[in-house]
């Protein structure tokens, strides 16, 4: 099975986002968008899972998972890796160190288990939408520019997840396995 490490957002951020990709689906129509239920702040993806490997995981995040919680804030949008040759639209995350923290535990975690570290700093994001070539968005990036900082909403994040991806032909679903308060 296929799974990742994230943080779960609340369901009034989840329409707000929803909301902003209604207001930029039209100047981006090539993009597949993300559906506002499956956004997450992920942690640490970890790919294909042996069903024998779940428990070891489930125990190895109960003792590096514990963290103080923290403010989340999400706020403005952007690009990866860049506007020129975009393959992912996000919303941007900013929270204090906990968060970094967060990820650093999960990240050590789950190397100790034999997955392989991330070999890109840990830069938190929401995925709102994917490119399926990188090539300049001009109508978004105008879109983008008419935008101040804006700020979505807020939550305190005091818990994360193990979660399954199922894919399908409809997209990918996302199935909460187990839960780190």
């Amino acid at each position: 099975m296929r799974a990742f490490i994230a943080i779960d957002l609340p369901e009034t951020l989840r329409s707000s986002l929803g909301q902003c990709q209604a207001f930029f689906r039209p100047s981006a129509p090539g993009a597949r968008w993300v559906r506002p239920e499956g956004i997450h702040l992920t942690l640490k993806f970890l790919g294909e899972v042996e069903p024998g490997t779940l428990e070891k995981i489930k125990e190895s995040l109960k003792t590096a998972g514990r963290f103080e919680p923290f403010r989340v804030e999400i706020i403005g949008f952007g690009f990866f890796p860049d506007a020129r040759r975009p393959k992912v639209f996000w919303a941007g995350v900013e929270a204090g160190p906990g968060l970094a923290e967060l990820a650093g535990h999960v990240e050590g975690a789950m190397a100790s288990l034999g997955f392989p570290p991330e070999e890109r700093p840990f830069r938190p994001h929401l995925t709102l939408a994917r490119f399926r070539e990188p090539r300049p968005q001009p109508a978004l990036a105008k879109v983008l520019e008419q935008q101040t900082e804006l700020t979505l909403g807020a939550f305190d994040a005091c818990e994360f997840f193990l979660f399954e991806s199922r894919l399908s032909p409809g997209g990918a679903e996302y199935v909460k396995i187990a839960r780190f308060p």
